[in-house]
């Protein structure tokens, strides 16, 4: 399991798109950001810091748009690191943490992995006082330590929403309960796991007043009931994302999951695709940079974090990454398009991820028997 093998999939599905994201982004217009000043840190002028990203389409739009925008600003180098599929980062960062070593001084880690090195305490509390632009960020993109020290600070968010093609269906569905009806009987392309479709959370939203079904057993077994209503739906329970794609570009699977901006850089491509927040919301999926107890830059780090938090540089991110704001569209300068290529006002759905680390197994065992078997 994990949640990032998904966004690994958006990655892949990106690259070689960056002409795509450019008709979303507004042809020629490159958004620049202009050097800030950190009154409370000294410039670090031959400072190196590591930052692990997702490899891929994402560490090459890092490092062409936001590191060295960074860099001008603060004299700090970034020695971009390309992070592994899935836990396996995890894992090396915590081996690595016990030799007193670090792959990486600060890195973008998946919700669930951020749950799981907690536990470990393998993050270093941040210091709030040296990023004041972390008061910025909505404060469900803020990791906290049981005793409310934080480890970690929402880095990007992206969206998976309801997707359908716009030949086979010309009105757009409004409700993610679409998927249950009996008309749509072998047109669906959904995520294969437990943990990276959120078809549980999806669930509870839609049928039982929200996620908070999802807090006792009863409740979950309730949502994997009404889930496996809609098996008969699906054509492609699919962990390549490129091949659900090409199926729903081509009307063969009309109808599923997918990721809300690869599908507008489809649909601007002149595609016939659509996606749509249904009114329970999209689903809202997250990454949170993280400092390994292990560095030895944690001042560095600290610079890096607030950097990323600042209202121009979200905005950026969007622009240029794909990845939809950490803080409140009002403080950004985004357009409504900008805005609505990578976001949604609609309340979104909040995976529960705390169920992934807790009832992982139990969660993966129903899953097979109800639902994929």
């Amino acid at each position: 399991m994990n949640e990032t093998t998904g966004k690994q999939g958006l990655h892949a599905a990106l690259t070689g798109g960056i002409s795509r994201r450019a008709v979303l982004a507004g042809a020629g217009t490159l958004a620049t950001v202009a050097a800030i000043g950190f009154p409370n840190i000294v410039r670090a002028q031959s400072k190196t810091l590591k930052v692990g990203v997702y490899g891929g389409y994402f560490k090459e739009s890092f490092e062409k748009h936001i590191f060295p925008e960074f860099s001008k600003a603060t004299g700090i180098t970034v020695e971009a690191i390309a992070e592994p599929t899935g836990e396996a980062w995890l894992v090396q960062l915590e081996q690595a943490a016990r030799a007193r070593q670090a792959p990486a001084d600060v890195s973008m880690m998946s919700q669930v992995a951020m749950l799981k090195g907690a536990s470990a305490e393998l993050w270093a509390p941040f210091d709030l006082s040296k990023i004041p632009n972390a008061a910025k960020v909505v404060p469900h993109l803020v990791n906290k330590y049981p005793d409310g020290k934080v480890s970690g600070i929402g880095a990007v968010s992206w969206y998976i929403t309801l997707v359908t093609n716009t030949k086979s269906y010309p009105q757009a569905p409004d409700s993610w309960a679409a998927l249950w009806d009996p008309a749509n009987k072998d047109k669906l392309g959904l995520l294969a796991l437990v943990s990276n479709s959120f078809l549980l959370e999806v669930t509870a939203a839609t049928f039982f007043g929200g996620t908070k079904h999802l807090d006792s057993e009863q409740g979950q077994l309730d949502c994997f009931k009404k889930l496996a209503e809609l098996k008969s739906n699906v054509k492609l329970w699919y962990r390549d994302e490129a091949q659900f794609e090409a199926s729903l570009k081509s009307g063969e699977i009309p109808m599923g999951q997918y990721y809300h901006d690869v599908t507008g850089l489809a649909a601007a491509d002149g595609q016939p695709v659509r996606s749509t927040f249904p009114k329970e919301g999209g689903i809202l999926d997250s990454g949170s940079w993280a400092v390994t107890r292990a560095s030895k830059a944690g001042d560095l780090a600290h610079v890096f974090v607030d950097y990323m938090c600042q209202p121009s540089i979200q905005a950026l991110l969007s622009r240029k990454v794909g990845t939809a704001p950490t803080i409140d569209r009002k403080l950004t300068d985004l357009t409504d398009q900008e805005f609505a290529a990578v976001s949604s006002d609609i309340a979104p759905i909040i995976p529960r991820y705390d169920l992934y680390t807790s009832k992982s197994d139990w969660l993966n065992q129903k899953w097979t028997e109800m639902i994929v078997g």
